[in-house]
């Protein structure tokens, strides 16, 4: 299954919602999801919403950090949302929870 994202604005509060194999496939996606969550509301938190996230893999943490570099640059709060089973594991691996808001 490809990578499905979609960006819902709440207020300066950005979702970003994904669905399916979050891989390198799905950079250019994530890239421009990820552009238009920074461009919303400039104080607001982004969310990463991993409910339907199925499979990650390196390139994804990747991706996962250079949104994260970019939110701080511009105080912006970044959490991940509804990360379980290997989605979790994974980012407990890579002890993404010292790094990230994980709820």
């Amino acid at each position: 299954m490809t990578m499905q994202i979609t960006v819902h604005h709440n207020g300066n509060d950005v979702t970003i919602a994904m669905s399916g194999r979050f891989d390198f496939n799905a950079h250019r996606e994530f890239r421009n999801s990820s552009e238009d969550a920074l461009k919303a509301g400039a104080t607001g938190e982004i969310m990463v919403d991993m409910d339907k996230v199925e499979y990650l893999d390196s390139s994804a943490l990747g991706m996962l950090l250079l949104l994260r570099e970019k939110a701080n640059s511009s105080n912006r709060k970044l959490s991940l949302l509804n990360c379980k089973g290997i989605v979790q594991q994974v980012l407990e691996v890579a002890n993404f929870n010292k790094l990230f808001t994980i709820r």
